[in-house]
């Protein structure tokens, strides 16, 4: 058997609740990955480090938390990335700890993107706010992305046959992905001087 894929899911809400949205979606789309993929998974949750992340200016200002962070996304080779949207984007912590990745870290690493918000409005933050920051980080950001609002959520669960059909759409074609990535030879990394 080959070794578990390293899926790390980024959660980039500021704020720490058992109910969060951006967490249960995060929740339902790693369970989908794994019913498709021989997977590990790590979550790194904004919330518990965002006091300390906010007081770090550079990273190597970073405290210990943060930079452990930092490390399991780097390590990646698939990024689950949801964040909530605040007053049209994502949250000012979480690009702070984005901003914090080195730059050529996340090159080739394919990214799942994913949003909560309040309405059906803030539906284009994955392709107006999300997909340009990881595109800067010359990540692969997936074509497909996942977009729930509270209406989609009942308790703990997924009750929108909508967002659940697509999870299971993203999950599919995520996986797909990796497995035609994976019979291609890595090229290797050029950098600009």
């Amino acid at each position: 058997m080959s070794s578990a894929l390293k899926v790390v899911a980024l959660v980039g809400s500021p704020t720490s609740s058992a109910t969060s949205r951006t967490l249960l979606l995060v929740r339902h789309l790693l369970e989908s990955l794994q019913q498709r993929l021989h997977a590990s998974v790590d979550v790194v949750e904004l919330a518990p480090i965002a006091r300390t992340l906010g007081q770090a200016l550079s990273r190597s200002e970073a405290e210990p938390a943060v930079e452990q962070a930092l490390q399991t996304i780097e390590a990646a080779e698939l990024l689950v990335v949801a964040a909530p949207v605040y007053r049209g984007s994502y949250p000012g912590l979480f690009k702070h700890l984005v901003d914090l990745i080195e730059l050529e870290a996340l090159v080739d690493t394919p990214v799942l993107l994913a949003a909560t918000g309040g309405s059906e409005r803030h539906a284009l933050v994955i392709d107006h706010q999300l997909r340009p920051l990881f595109s800067f980080l010359q990540a692969h950001t997936l074509p497909i992305g996942v977009y729930a609002t509270a209406a989609d959520f009942e308790g703990d669960r997924v009750h929108s046959a909508a967002l659940q059909a697509r999870i299971a759409l993203a999950s599919e074609r995520a996986a797909g992905h990796l497995a035609v990535q994976a019979l291609a030879a890595p090229a290797p990394l050029r950098r600009i001087a």
